[in-house]
Formats: structure tokens, C-alpha cells, sequence
């Protein structure tokens, strides 16, 4: 059976009290921690590292949305909240679930199926792991494997995933920490590329490599770094 880390995030003392009378029905979830603000949130998500977050929308010194947005990788989420409007953004966010108070017991199992489910699936895969993104209103949750390429933006990243080019707030070098070598390369000062979303390597006059990525991109990548290259598309 596997385990389903939950940590509960709501400012509310008997809200939590009642997810947690809830998650008793469910022998595969433990609960890690409760959080009643963004801020307690994230300093737990940074020890505790749940699978799922059950997550408030409205709470006092930032939203739920807040809270997404400041992370480096969100857990998988599930919304509980009293307020039906924000709906339609977590989803846009790939919330698993977005359930309304009082939570309804058959609503909450299906959610909880669906979590369980998804950790299970990408336990071992990098590919598997999301980045949050949220520029101005607009929110993603984006898998690393959908990601073709970074360019910095002074201390933002543009993100081009899709149809979508949204800004974050990560210098490509704080990026550059956090993503696995084996999937993103360091082209050059301003990009970083996917290693699986490069179509056509060339050599170019400056005794470096020309990259086209699966979006039609055209990637410089310096002589300094074309080596690098080499080993890591293993060429």
C-alpha cells in the first residue's frame, strides 16, 4: 500500500479538526503537520516534503495561490475552501480536486484515490516532477518533461511549454541548481534546454553548436560548453 504524506493548510483550527476525522476512514494517508498560513505552510513543506497538500484558498497574509507560487515544487493539491469562485483557477493549476465545505466523505476519497494513484505512478521519475508557475493571474502547474526551454529575463526565467510563455521569478542560475542535469542542459548565459525537446544539432562558424528545439527555437550553444554537450546528449 503505499503512503500518501498529506499536510493540512486551512486557518481554520476546526477545519483541520474535520479533515483530520475525515482522513481517519483512510489507513493510507498520514497526516505530517497542519499549518494554519502560507508562511507555516511553506516552512513545513520545506522539512516535511508531503505528497498532497489539503489547501485553503483564503487565509490571512496570502492565498493558497500565494503559497503555490512561492514554491519551488509543489506537492500535488487539493483545494478545500468555502468558496466556490476560485474553481476554475485551480484547475487551471492542476489541482486534483477542488471540494467544498463541509467536505463531502465520498468526495474526499475519490481525490485521495486520485493522489495516491499519482504518487505512486511518478515515485522514481524526474520526468514526472511539476514546477509551479504564476504570472500576474494566470497560474500552472508545468511537468518538467513538458518544459523545451528557459531564457533568462534579468532575475525572471521565461518558461516556453506548449503554447505558453509565461514568466517566473528564478534567475537561470537558481534554476539551474534545482533541475536534474539529465533532462536540462546549460546552453549558454541566457538558456537552458531540454535534453529531449532538441531536434537537430549543428555545428556553426564559431566552432560551437546550432540546437533546434521541438518548438522551432533556435539555441546557440557556445564552443566553451559544445563538449559538454556532446557527453550529456551523449553524441
Amino acid at each position: 500500500m503505499t503512503v500518501l504524506r498529506v499536510l493540512l493548510v486551512d486557518d481554520e483550527r476546526l477545519a483541520r479538526a474535520e479533515l483530520r476525522r475525515l482522513l481517519k476512514m483512510h489507513p493510507e494517508v498520514e497526516i505530517v503537520g497542519e499549518a494554519a498560513s502560507a508562511a507555516e505552510a511553506m516552512a513545513q513543506i520545506a522539512v516535511l516534503a508531503p505528497d498532497l497538500l489539503l489547501l485553503d484558498v483564503q487565509m490571512p497574509g496570502g492565498s493558497g495561490f500565494d503559497l503555490l507560487g512561492a514554491l519551488e515544487q509543489a506537492p500535488d493539491v487539493i483545494f478545500c475552501t468555502a468558496y466556490d469562485q476560485y474553481a476554475l483557477q485551480a484547475f487551471e493549476v492542476s489541482a486534483l480536486d477542488y471540494l467544498q465545505k463541509p467536505v463531502q466523505a465520498s468526495r474526499l476519497a475519490t481525490a485521495l484515490a486520485r493522489a495516491g494513484a499519482r504518487v505512486q505512478a511518478t515515485a522514481t521519475s524526474d520526468s514526472a516532477r511539476k514546477i509551479f508557475i504564476k504570472d500576474g493571474e494566470r497560474c500552472w502547474f508545468v511537468a518538467l518533461a513538458d518544459i523545451v526551454l528557459f531564457e533568462s529575463e534579468g532575475n525572471y526565467a521565461r518558461v516556453y511549454f506548449g503554447t505558453e510563455q509565461p514568466l517566473m521569478l528564478r534567475t537561470l542560475n537558481q534554476l539551474e541548481e534545482r533541475l536534474p542535469p539529465g533532462q536540462f542542459f546549460r546552453a549558454n548565459r541566457r538558456q537552458i534546454v531540454s535534453l529531449a525537446h532538441v531536434t537537430t544539432v549543428a555545428e556553426n562558424a564559431a566552432d560551437g553548436l546550432d540546437l533546434v528545439l521541438a518548438n522551432g527555437a533556435l539555441v546557440e550553444v557556445s564552443r566553451r560548453r559544445a563538449q559538454q554537450f556532446r557527453a550529456a546528449a551523449s553524441l
